[in-house]
């Protein structure tokens, strides 16, 4: 591949600067909402719990994600890929692996939320911190895959970024897609389905029912709205960590 990439037929500059443009809002709603997640978990000691670690993992894997789409927006707005074969290889690992620790992270908050809310026991940290490194370490295993040779990364129909190649139809590529959507979107798909459904089950019983409805939470923007800024402790941390002088006040009183 060259070192540069020029557009592929079919795409005006125009419809790539609108990609460009999107991709931009994008990556930085995202780190902003997930900065500020991330912000607060390390500021206050408050949110330093077992259960916030893994809406801490969560939070970072989608600013990655989000990281990603900066990158694209930026090659976007240049109107071509500035980064070579090998910068597209490392684009395309980083995007699928911080996408995948969201799926996965997603999948183990609706575990952690079935287990306080319906064994009625906190999450240990001998239990939440394995589940994080099993969810990153999972991942990058899952994403490193194409690099040596099972499936493949490569550019995006625009040109501008990398991800994998689903335009592939050989045996290869297809034992990996099967393999992998199996394992990183059916099982979490699984486990999220199963454990908002067994809390929906038993609120249901007790005639109370706090839990949201289950949406689809890829999006780096929607996970810290629905994960983070709508729980009361992230957001009375986040206003903490907003406004010093108060936080300072409570904690003499």
């Amino acid at each position: 591949m060259a070192a540069t990439r020029a557009l592929p037929a079919g795409f005006g500059e125009l419809e790539v600067l609108a990609v460009g443009t999107v991709l931009l809002m994008e990556a930085l709603s995202g780190i902003s909402l997930n900065g500020l997640t991330i912000f607060s978990f390390c500021k206050t000691p408050d949110l330093r719990t077992p259960s916030n670690l893994l809406v801490l993992s969560l939070a970072l894997a989608d600013t990655g994600i989000s990281l990603n789409a900066l990158v694209a927006a930026v090659s976007s707005l240049l109107r071509r890929w500035p980064h070579g074969s090998e910068g597209c290889q490392v684009h395309g690992f980083q995007g699928f692996a911080t996408a995948l620790a969201s799926i996965c992270g997603s999948a183990a908050i609706a575990w952690g939320r079935y287990h306080h809310y319906c064994t009625r026991r906190q999450l240990a940290w001998d239990t939440a911190i394995p589940l994080v490194l099993f969810v990153w370490l999972s991942s990058a295993f899952w994403a490193s895959l194409p690099l040596m040779g099972w499936g493949h990364y490569d550019y995006e129909p625009v040109g501008t970024c990398c991800t994998l190649d689903y335009s592939r139809g050989d045996r290869n590529f297809i034992s990996f897609l099967f393999t992998m959507a199996f394992f990183n979107f059916l099982v979490p798909l699984f486990i999220t389905h199963t454990s908002y459904q067994f809390m929906e089950q038993k609120f249901s019983r007790s005639g109370h029912l706090p839990v949201p409805a289950l949406v689809a939470k890829t999006m780096p923007t929607i996970n810290a709205i629905n994960y983070a800024l709508h729980r009361e402790m992230v957001c009375r941390g986040t206003w903490q960590c907003l406004s010093p002088q108060k936080s300072k006040k409570d904690r003499t009183q």
